[in-house]
């Protein structure tokens, strides 16, 4: 496994893989990886030739300076975990290598951005955007992986590929859960026994707003029982959404011909988490 820190190297030797006609995956990750990630690895192992893991905790995503502060850096146990699966590259920049200087491009995603995570992080798509517009031209890959925990992030970066005519397969691939079906993410690291337990509830919670709907019942009024339900439990909801999957636009009434999803942000033990159920 190779690890590259500097941009000219790494295309270097992308550059001489793909004179072999190797194909290329790429997974981009803020580190602290676990096996939701391992989902994403795997995956690009099998469908391509070569696989990117870029691992960068991207600043420009960040609206919360503790948030950015504490966000678990574990690049030592990362190499080791992306051993394991004979990653072949590891992209692991300096925020100096990736960012010479503050960039200045502003993306606007419309309605994309205006919900759920777009309301409450300001200017976090803006940040998601211009490092993925970075991976992507400094990786070119044939593939990028991500995580449908990141429900709305995926359809930003999809609208991205689409307006910028990214040559790029994406692929989203379905969230990994631990036994108590509480969505893998790098931020658990920082919940306590107790936390880890309370955020096991944001995954029940969606399952019953999921059975709501699907018992036709007024989701208006369920969403507040439930937000009041986890909230009692000490969990602070910033907002549990029943959405269009592929527009995000908010629904009112369930329909059989469209993909829905429910969507839950809410913070546990100071710790924000996302999680989201599509059928």
């Amino acid at each position: 496994m190779q690890i590259f820190r500097d941009i000219s190297s790494l295309q270097l030797s992308l550059n001489e893989l793909r004179l072999e006609r190797k194909t290329v995956g790429l997974v981009p990750t803020m580190g602290a990886l676990h096996d939701g990630h391992a989902a994403l690895l795997k995956a690009s192992l099998a469908e391509n030739d070569v696989t990117v893991c870029s691992i960068f905790v991207n600043p420009t995503q960040f609206n919360n300076d503790d948030d950015l502060k504490n966000y678990p850096r574990t690049f030592d146990l990362d190499t080791e975990f992306l051993k394991s699966f004979d990653c072949d590259i590891v992209f692991n920049p300096s925020v100096e290598e990736m960012y010479p200087k503050n960039p200045l491009l502003k993306f606007n995603f419309g309605g994309l951005e205006q919900s759920m995570e777009g309301s409450h992080r300001p200017g976090h798509f803006n940040g998601v955007a211009i490092v993925v517009s970075k991976l992507f031209n400094i990786v070119n890959p044939d593939r990028a992986y991500f995580g449908q925990k990141d429900l709305q992030q995926y359809k930003i970066i999809s609208q991205l590929v689409k307006d910028l005519s990214y040559n790029i397969e994406l692929r989203q691939i379905p969230i990994k859960r631990d036994d108590s079906g509480l969505a893998m993410s790098s931020r658990n690291k920082r919940l306590s026994a107790g936390g880890l337990k309370s955020a096991a509830k944001l995954n029940q919670t969606l399952e019953e707003a999921k059975k709501s709907i699907v018992d036709h019942k007024d989701f208006d009024k369920v969403r507040t029982e439930l937000i009041n339900n986890l909230e009692i439990e000490g969990i602070s909801v910033e907002y549990l959404e029943y959405v269009n999957a592929d527009s995000l636009e908010s629904v009112k009434n369930n329909s059989p011909n469209n993909s829905v999803a429910v969507c839950i942000a809410a913070t546990v033990d100071g710790v924000r988490l996302i999680d989201n159920i599509i059928f």
